[in-house]
């Protein structure tokens, strides 16, 4: 995909309010940003309007031939909806912390049984897998059996360590086409740096929930995601910063690929920069936005973007299969006040080209010019019959839109390849690969002799810190150094990738433990950090899974004939490696070895 050069559509819902003094500003370089702008925010939150459940419904607005009812009401704090395989219709309560099922056994279009299938503190995200439901909490990703009364059976947890919670706690997950599992985790924060590099991301690990990694960063919070049905790439829609304006930043819609980065906290939109916020050291904002990919589409901003949804079933008309459906909460910082609604994204030959209001009437603006509301939009989901489930976790109501005068069309289920997904082939360590036979090695100092423990510092159960490392080398010819700690005992990759760093001056023969994990340091000077297979840069502790024997990890110092790599911070192991070949003068490891011991309750 073309690196901010996508194409941008905003639809605005008024004029805009943000007020701005001359602005002066440029990207970081030798001489620092300076900025001089002043942003005019609004603060307006509507107020819930008390009408009847079955008298809402006709003041809301759907295109013709659809109708829209109130499946379930008093609900108390419905959020993210979900589907089973036998077409049983599930909400999170997260202010509950619970899990409810939500049934209609009369068929009369409305539910008259809920009840309380699984429970814990700050249930959000769920996800059906056959007959497996997975749930997150905050820190926890659960599992638990399916029963055919469609009640859940005992929660196990396989993962118990998610990033804790700040500004967004709500994590989202689900089962990609490649049967793996994917977790959303929000920043902490409206716009800084993030010091846990899992924050702000969408993860990925084994369906067990052992070997996660970071699969695309720089998303603020996109709690809503999904697959489009005719390619299997993953799309997002991702909450813009607040405060920089009622009509900045849009709603971010993103088509996700493995290894991008997508620009927060510096970089928004179609290359614009935050200008609150600075780069790490050694980045300009420049280099940021060209390592950062643009949205597909960008939306209304403040619009909150909640649970997004392909549409797969066939009781729509035929123009709406494999567009995409977003429930939009509606904003709290923005005159006059924007989302309250239901969105169409519309897809043509699997790329989105345009916005539809499709489920709106939610905002009105009183006589007095107050603006109150029907419903705030969060969760939403397509029934097996083809007809499509909206939240509101405001005024506690599920709503049902179908299309005609029945809904009795089944949804289909789309073949999903995702084409985004790479995973290396298994290869030899770096040493190998690299070193001449006719070449010779050269000292390598760590905390670790030979095959005995690292230290649990060093561990990422530990302090997750780099080792103090050093080594002898005494050739005039020397112009830098590379780093990379491989562990060829992990399962995928092989080898798992710790560290990588390239451009380390030739005058340093030695690191410091605890290094920071920015793309380019300052001591050592111009030293750049590359992405280590775990999906962040710099350095990433030992982790093996639990009950694994020992692994070996092999820590590995070349020294290089040229001065530089010719790469940009954060590259990868594929690209340092053909960067390095040819320049290797010589090299020399030492390997250390973790096991992870005890049982816990997360296969991770």
């Amino acid at each position: 995909m073309p690196v901010r050069s996508s194409v941008f559509s905003v639809l605005s819902m008024a004029a805009v309010t943000i007020t701005a003094a001359p602005v002066l500003a440029q990207p970081r370089g030798e001489v620092g940003k300076y900025s001089d702008v002043v942003v005019e925010g609004s603060v307006l939150e509507p107020r819930s309007l008390d009408v009847p459940s079955d008298k809402v419904a006709a003041l809301l607005d759907v295109p013709d031939g659809f109708r829209v009812s109130v499946f379930a009401d008093n609900l108390i704090n419905p959020r993210m909806l979900a589907v089973s395989d036998a077409g049983r219709l599930y909400a999170t309560r997260r202010s509950v912390g619970d899990v409810v099922l939500i049934e209609d056994k009369d068929g009369d279009g409305h539910a008259e049984t809920v009840r309380t299938v699984a429970s814990r503190p700050g249930m959000h995200g769920i996800a059906f897998d056959g007959e497996r439901v997975l749930l997150a909490t905050v820190n926890d990703v659960y599992e638990a059996k399916v029963e055919t009364d469609g009640s859940f059976g005992p929660l196990h947890r396989i993962i118990n360590d998610l990033p804790d919670a700040g500004q967004h706690a709500n994590r989202t997950l689900a089962i990609g086409p490649d049967r793996m599992l994917y977790i959303s985790v929000g920043s902490t924060c409206n716009a800084c740096a993030e010091p846990n590099p899992e924050n702000a991301t969408i993860l990925r690990a084994k369906p067990d929930g052992s070997s996660r990694t970071i699969f695309g960063r720089g998303l603020r919070n996109t709690i809503g995601f999904d697959w489009e049905p005719g390619t299997g790439a993953l799309y997002g829609f991702d909450h813009g910063i607040d405060w920089l304006g009622d009509q900045e930043q849009v709603e971010e819609l993103n088509r996700i690929e493995q290894g991008r980065q997508y620009g927060w906290p510096y970089i928004y939109g179609d290359g614009q920069a935050n200008p609150q916020d600075n780069p790490p050291e050694g980045m300009t904002l420049a280099s940021w936005a060209a390592a950062s990919e643009a949205p597909m589409l960008g939306y209304t901003a403040h619009s909150a973007p909640m649970q997004m949804a392909f549409y797969d079933g066939t009781a729509f008309p035929e123009d709406y299969r494999g567009d995409l459906f977003v429930a939009m909460r509606g904003s709290w910082n923005r005159r006059p006040p924007s989302g309250y609604e239901v969105l169409r994204v519309k897809f043509e030959n699997g790329r989105p080209t345009r916005f539809e209001r499709f489920l709106e009437g939610f905002l009105i603006q009183q006589q007095d010019g107050s603006y109150g509301y029907l419903g705030r939009l969060t969760g939403i989901a397509v029934g097996k019959d083809g007809s499509l489930f909206v939240a509101d976790d405001s005024n506690a109501r599920i709503f049902k839109v179908a299309y005609g005068s029945a809904s009795s069309a089944a949804a289909t289920t789309t073949a999903k390849t995702p084409n985004t997904v790479t995973s290396p082939a298994a290869s030899e360590i770096a040493i190998k690969l690299l070193l001449p036979k006719d070449r010779s090695g050269m000292a390598v100092k760590a905390p670790f002799s030979d095959g005995s423990k690292i230290a649990t510092a060093q561990a990422a159960d530990g302090d997750n810190a780099s080792p103090a490392i050093g080594w002898r080398d005494t050739r005039p010819d020397t112009k830098s150094y590379a780093v990379i700690l491989d562990d060829p005992d992990a399962a995928e990759p092989k080898p798992f990738t710790h560290w990588i760093a390239y451009d380390i001056p030739a005058g340093v023969t030695e690191l410091r433990e605890g290094l920071p994990t920015e793309p380019v340091l300052q001591d050592p000077k111009g030293m750049k950090q590359g992405m280590n297979s775990g999906g962040s840069s710099g350095y990433q502790g030992p982790k093996p899974p639990v009950g694994d024997p020992p692994h070996h990890y092999h820590l590995q110092i070349f020294a290089l004939d040229v001065s530089s790599l010719g790469l940009k911070p954060g590259a990868g192991r594929k690209e340092v490696l053909e960067a390095m070949r040819g320049h290797v003068l010589a090299a020399g490891e030492q390997i250390g070895t973790y096991k992870r011991s005890g049982v816990d309750n997360a296969r991770n």
